[in-house]
């Protein structure tokens, strides 16, 4: 199976969420680091409505100025595109496998896709 995880290695629960991948066997794991890496505001739409989420679903607040910038109350095209230029304003982590994608908050939201 293949899997992708968009991680943060400051982060625990990205950090929790990479070793359960890295401990389930079969899985060809791809690492984006994205705050090095950077989504497009098209992947962020892609991953969105494949989770079934809002971009204000996963809008990170904690830790960020998103919501003194007002993207807690804005639209969706606004926070991706926020989003797309600062990917800080992504919650994290999110993971895609073959079985579709998941914002993995708690850590053992993967285990729904693998």
């Amino acid at each position: 199976m293949n899997a992708t995880i968009w991680h943060n290695p400051a982060c625990g629960t990205s950090r929790k969420t990479l070793a359960i991948l890295q401990e389930t066997p079969g899985v060809a794991l791809t690492v984006v680091e994205y705050l090095k890496n950077p989504y497009s505001a098209d992947k962020l739409r892609q991953l969105f409505q494949d989770a079934g989420l809002t971009a204000r679903d996963a809008l990170r607040l904690r830790g960020t100025d998103a919501e003194e910038r007002g993207l807690k109350n804005a639209s969706d095209d606004a926070i991706i595109a926020a989003m797309a230029a600062n990917p800080a304003y992504v919650e994290r982590p999110i993971v895609e496998t073959d079985k579709g994608v998941r914002l993995c908050r708690p850590q053992d939201l993967v285990r729904e896709i693998l």
